[in-house]
């Protein structure tokens, strides 16, 4: 793949998501991505963004100060 900022060839790999929801800050492990070789811009695939959505929703009802969620471990 890719990368949509430089041009660099972009390698499957995991990240780590952080979403700052003003009074909660939901972080999300081993999220599957493309990362970029040259410039490190992390990719998502659309169905991979739509789980993130799921997951960041979910986490919202839980409203805690600071959330960590094992991105393979949610159904």
């Amino acid at each position: 793949m890719l990368c949509m900022e430089c041009g660099g060839t972009a390698e499957k790999g995991y990240t780590t998501d952080v979403t700052d929801l003003e009074n909660c800050l939901v972080i999300i492990r081993n999220v599957p991505c493309y990362k970029c070789l040259e410039c490190n811009e992390v990719i998502y695939t659309a169905d991979v963004v739509q789980r993130l959505e799921k997951i960041v929703e979910m986490a919202k009802k839980f409203m805690q100060e600071v959330s960590i969620i094992d991105y393979a471990k949610v159904a």
